[in-house]
């Protein structure tokens, strides 16, 4: 595991981590009230004592293969690489981590550092779900009080995982606020955590937010890449040529991307292209977006000229957020890594053809890093390698992508 200690004194190289005040750049930092000050900063020290400590290192290791399932499998995907007919394409399966996305990686380790903070409340945000749900698994292996905020929308059209997350113990907390989405769920979750910083740990679910967040979910999801790069050795003895990721906050691609960071890999990062950015019903911040703060950092935000929020769309909930991390928008400005878009009917025709060539049903979101491979791959010479992170399973999204899909038929016709 990194450390915060690292980034802030000893900067192993340009793309690694964020300077003293948790800037890529010029973006990240702080811009939090007052009152959360304190708590990012006994965060930010529990998390690099964490770090040097080896009995939470030893216990994140053994948790990470005895509870979670790592290290998830990196799967040659045959029959869509002949379909295709480019590149070889591998498919990183986080979607077989225990409650089916990579999220459980960031969730757990973060409540077990609230653990060791003694805090004895946990509260998250969600959108499609999967964050809420690794959230209330973790908060129920160490015993702790978990509440998750979600957007009424995205409960609606994400019912499965609100049963879920109720049935590990967890409160779901509805909000009926702004766009009734994950943006609203967060601003909830932060002001329950200004409320009640003395015994309440926040788990932000992704890559974004006030520092030290989005260094620590990198840290924690960065196990993807490393263990992608020991398994491609071990098939290809070689590394990848691209790598591909759906971006929300983007902690699945930041996972992936870390770790060839200073290699020379190509990467690209895939946003929500909705209806598409000329109707303004997307979440492609880099397509559509500008700089500006939004939820405790700067970045890329999708706001009116009077700074004003704007509404987003996505046919996936986990995807349907109006920023991105600012070490995504630190690597977009660099030029480190490429970003483009997927719009609703090409993440809806990757859905099902990983569904028909595969036997694997990926989440809406990880279909949008699929309908990219599916520009790409063929453009590409045969004896190239492109791994695309499967950040989770479907099953969580087969009502919502019926409906659109099939119809007021629904997915029992």
């Amino acid at each position: 595991m990194a450390s915060l200690e690292t980034s802030s004194s000893a900067p192993k190289a340009p793309y690694s981590y964020p300077d003293k005040r948790g800037r890529y750049g010029a973006f990240g930092g702080r811009y939090v009230p007052e009152t959360l000050m304190y708590p990012l900063e006994e965060l930010e020290q529990a998390y690099v004592s964490a770090c040097a400590d080896p009995a939470f290192v030893a216990r994140m290791d053994e948790l990470r293969r005895d509870y979670i399932g790592r290290a998830t499998p990196l799967y040659f995907a045959r029959r869509l690489t002949e379909h295709l007919g480019g590149a070889k394409v591998y498919l990183k399966r986080e979607d077989l981590c225990h409650t089916g996305a990579h999220k459980i990686n960031n969730a757990l380790g973060q409540v077990l550092l609230a653990e060791r903070m003694n805090k004895k409340r946990i509260v998250a945000e969600t959108g499609a779900g999967q964050h809420g749900v690794a959230t209330a698994t973790a908060s129920a292996l160490c015993g702790l009080e978990c509440e998750v905020y979600m957007g009424t929308e995205d409960m609606a059209r994400q019912s499965l995982n609100v049963f879920r997350m109720r049935l590990l113990g967890a409160k779901v907390t509805g909000v009926e606020s702004g766009t009734k989405t994950l943006k609203d769920a967060i601003n909830e979750a932060m002001r329950d955590w200004v409320t009640n910083v003395g015994d309440t740990h926040y788990v932000l679910g992704t890559v974004e937010g006030p520092h030290p967040y989005p260094v620590i979910c990198r840290d924690f999801q960065s196990v993807i890449g490393k263990e992608m790069r020991a398994q491609l050795l071990e098939k290809e003895n070689r590394s990848p040529d691209l790598l591909i990721a759906c971006v929300g906050g983007g902690s699945n691609s930041a996972g992936l991307f870390f770790e060839f960071i200073e290699d020379d890999v190509r990467m690209i990062g895939v946003e929500a292209g909705g209806l598409g950015p000329e109707t303004g019903k997307h979440a492609a911040r880099f397509a559509g977006g500008v700089e500006g703060m939004l939820h405790g950092a700067m970045s890329y935000v999708l706001q009116d000229e009077n700074g004003q929020i704007m509404g987003t769309h996505s046919v996936s909930a986990g995807l349907d957020y109006p920023s991105i991390g600012p070490e995504h928008a630190f690597w977009k400005q660099s030029g480190r890594v490429e970003y483009s878009y997927a719009n609703d009917d090409e993440a809806l025709d990757a859905f099902q053809l990983l569904s028909h060539l595969e036997g694997i049903i990926p989440a809406l979101e990880s279909a949008h890093a699929i309908a990219h491979a599916c520009k790409v791959v063929p453009e590409m010479d045969k004896d190239q390698i492109v791994v695309v992170n499967l950040s989770g399973r479907g099953d969580k999204d087969v009502d919502q992508a019926a409906r659109f899909i099939l119809g007021d038929k629904g997915a029992g016709a």
